[in-house]
């Protein structure tokens, strides 16, 4: 919206055609965002509390972590909130990309509001059921990467790029591309759900991971950069920059008030929104597998939880009972039984991110 203020000002007024560069805008977007989030959070949490939005903490998990019930939670909706109103204000909202993200963001989000809703109404940790859950989320996940290969705008947009060795990619085809962009962007979405189970846990390493999809987005969309660097050129990635850059100081807004101890958690609405956030842009940009890397951390979480459910059934098929592979599942409850304090879980789960993230961009010069 900004954005053609300035172009009609520029007409008369040289100086304004500076808003016009990407990299302006999303400085200018992460601050907006923050300013945003810290303006309307206090206001938004006391809210919260009013309606008696609180959290329900599972009776049969980590013992301290009951303090926590009653805590606010839907605390995503903050997040959500300073992402579309920046997005709107700095991005260019001609851009098809732009507007398939902040579609994809509110549609998860109203997914997890459902769920964080369901699970107040029942005074209940379990919320909506894994089918309901998956069958929406299946919904927008496949309509989603049907428009993606709808409209992309070259061969090579719909093939899967094998980061660190040049010029090789694997063609996927219509179908191979629609599963492959449903699996990242729905299980981006669950991953980053599950990983959100301790204070600031889960927000830090995905501004650290979107934050690097901002600069894949902002190359991939450059003529000139994308073939210095043999990623695919995707006409009008660039602009995914801004909407990055908006999650990401969203995301450090939230985490003021999401950091130990919490005074507000995300929820169901804000981390499944994030997760689903996140895939989209990695399957618009072509960087499936090196969301993977980056996002290390939450992938290995969701494996924590599928290996713990599926060794405890077998063995509880064969033997009578069930057997666990980890203390407890996901894998950062598991830390916590071992005796790690919460904030150093936390702490170390982001320095893991921070250099799965630096392997992640480093993918862009070694080939």
């Amino acid at each position: 919206m900004l954005l053609e203020i300035f172009n009609w000002l520029a007409k008369d007024y040289s100086a304004f055609h500076i808003f016009n560069y990407i990299s302006l805008r999303a400085v200018l977007a992460i601050i907006t965002a923050l300013i945003i989030s810290f303006v309307l959070g206090p206001w938004f949490i006391r809210k919260l509390g009013d309606y008696s939005f609180g959290q329900y903490v599972r009776t049969d998990g980590i013992e301290e972590h009951l303090k926590k019930t009653g805590t606010p939670t839907m605390g995503g909706g903050l997040i959500l909130i300073a992402i579309i109103i920046t997005t709107i204000l700095w991005a260019d909202l001609g851009n098809r990309y732009i507007w398939l993200l902040i579609i994809v963001t509110t549609a998860f989000a109203l997914i997890g509001l459902i769920d964080d809703y369901s699970k107040i109404k029942k005074k209940k940790s379990d919320g909506l059921s894994a089918l309901q859950k998956y069958g929406l989320q299946s919904i927008v996940g496949f309509s989603v990467a049907g428009y993606i290969l709808v409209t992309a705008s070259a061969p090579e947009a719909t093939e899967l790029l094998i980061p660190f060795i040049k010029n090789t990619s694997i063609p996927l085809g219509a179908v191979g591309f629609i599963l492959l962009a449903y699996i990242v962007i729905v299980g981006s979405s669950n991953a980053v759900n599950l990983t959100d189970g301790l204070d600031g846990l889960a927000i830090m390493p995905a501004v650290m991971v979107v934050s690097a999809l901002g600069l894949f987005a902002y190359l991939s969309g450059n003529t000139i950069f994308s073939s210095y660097l043999g990623i695919p050129y995707i006409q009008g990635a660039g602009e995914l920059t801004i909407f990055c850059a908006a999650l990401a100081g969203a995301g450090l807004g939230f985490l003021w008030f999401n950091a130990y101890p919490a005074e507000v958690f995300m929820g169901d609405l804000g981390s499944l929104s994030i997760g689903a956030a996140m895939g989209t842009i990695a399957v618009i940009v072509r960087q499936e597998i090196v969301l993977m890397i980056m996002a290390g951390v939450f992938v290995v979480e969701t494996i924590s939880v599928a290996l713990q459910v599926s060794y405890f059934r077998f063995t509880r098929k064969k033997y009578g009972v069930g057997k666990r592979i980890f203390l407890m599942a996901p894998l950062h409850h598991h830390y916590e039984k071992k005796g790690w304090k919460e904030t150093q879980v936390v702490v170390r789960f982001w320095i893991i991110t921070m250099m799965l993230v630096l392997i992640g961009l480093a993918s862009l010069k070694i080939r």
